[in-house]
């Protein structure tokens, strides 16, 4: 049983699976940490900031995940477009399998059709619930690419991996809705400000932002077949081009009957933002205790550059100095 203070008890009988746990709780206090976005604390573990969670989700992944070569991993940056991204990739993968007009996305969450990856590692105390799963397993993370094994990752593997980020001026507003929605009320919103400096020192649920995005930059550029790299500002100026990227991307590009049947329209009109957050399920505020966010908390505006209605002058300034520092010279701007 799994009794450290930083994280939930899990049963396990699996001894690999304690193993792992008895090595995470020995180092996540170790390791330094900062105040997180609402009431957690964020720890440094590898050159990123994330809770204990993820953390021992990153670790058990390493240790115990077995890839299959039809695995596909939906990858963001937290408020990066994760949301519409597991719509998305859940559509164009099963869009033989069930009717637009009664299709799972009308009746369900993305997040409960496309499962958590450093979550549902732990489920059961094993990787049992993950290994029954059928091909091909559909798994969303926000786990720097750094942080997986080299089995996931290597061009031995398989295994694929679809990458959205957005500008991070938006990242950040975007952020800061969400924490506050997070924080319980008797404790002070998150002020805009200390958001702010929280970021811009890289102290962020899975990040410094910047590095998080350069490791899947870079592994887009070194192994397009593996990683597809994707930006939300291309997915709103372009969504019908952005949709046949990920189908070819995947090994499933549309037929011309489909192109015929206007599938690809199908699909960019039940993905949209407008069409998701506009579903009874996804108004829905009931929160549970396992996941202590409503299916609404997802849904905020899904705007780009809402971050002009926010930021300072002077917040701007920094914010983009940080950015073309950070991503100088790699080929790619969010410009």
């Amino acid at each position: 049983m799994e009794t450290s203070k930083f994280f939930p008890i899990v049963e396990t009988q699996d001894e690999g699976y304690q193993k792992t746990f008895k090595n995470c709780a020995e180092l996540v206090p170790t390791l330094p940490r900062s105040k997180g976005w609402w009431l957690d604390e964020l720890f440094q573990y590898q050159g990123f900031w994330m809770s204990s969670f993820p953390i021992r989700g990153s670790m058990l992944i390493n240790d115990h995940f077995k890839p299959r070569p039809t695995d596909i991993i939906i990858a963001t940056s937290p408020k990066c477009g994760t949301t519409w991204l597991r719509a998305l990739v859940f559509s164009i993968i099963n869009r033989a399998s069930f009717d637009f007009n009664d299709h799972p996305l009308r009746k369900l969450n993305p997040q409960e059709l496309v499962l958590f990856f450093e979550g549902h590692i732990h489920k059961d105390g094993s990787t049992s619930f993950l290994d029954e799963l059928p091909s091909p397993r559909l798994l969303s993370t926000h786990i720097p690419y750094s942080l997986f094994p080299k089995r996931m990752t290597d061009d031995t593997s398989a295994c694929r991996f679809v990458y959205i980020c957005r500008d991070p001026k938006d990242v950040l507003v975007s952020k800061w809705h969400f924490s506050n929605k997070l924080r319980p009320k008797e404790v002070p919103p998150l002020s805009l400000e200390e958001a702010f400096d929280l970021f811009c020192k890289g102290v962020s649920h899975y990040g410094p932002f910047w590095d998080h995005v350069l490791g899947y930059w870079k592994a887009s550029v070194e192994s397009p077949k593996k990683v597809l790299f994707l930006t939300y500002e291309d997915v709103k100026k372009e969504p019908l081009g952005c949709v046949r990227k990920v189908a070819e991307f995947l090994g499933v590009p549309f037929s011309p009957e489909e192109e015929n049947k206007k599938t690809v329209e199908e699909i960019v009109k039940l993905c949209s933002f407008e069409s998701l957050s506009n579903l009874d399920v996804n108004k829905s505020v009931a929160k549970r205790s396992e996941r202590p966010v409503s299916n609404s908390d997802f849904f905020r505006k899904g705007e780009v550059g809402d971050w002009v209605n926010h930021l300072s002058p002077e917040m701007v300034e920094k914010m983009n100095q940080i950015t073309e520092q950070k991503l100088q010279g790699i080929g790619f701007n969010f410009h």
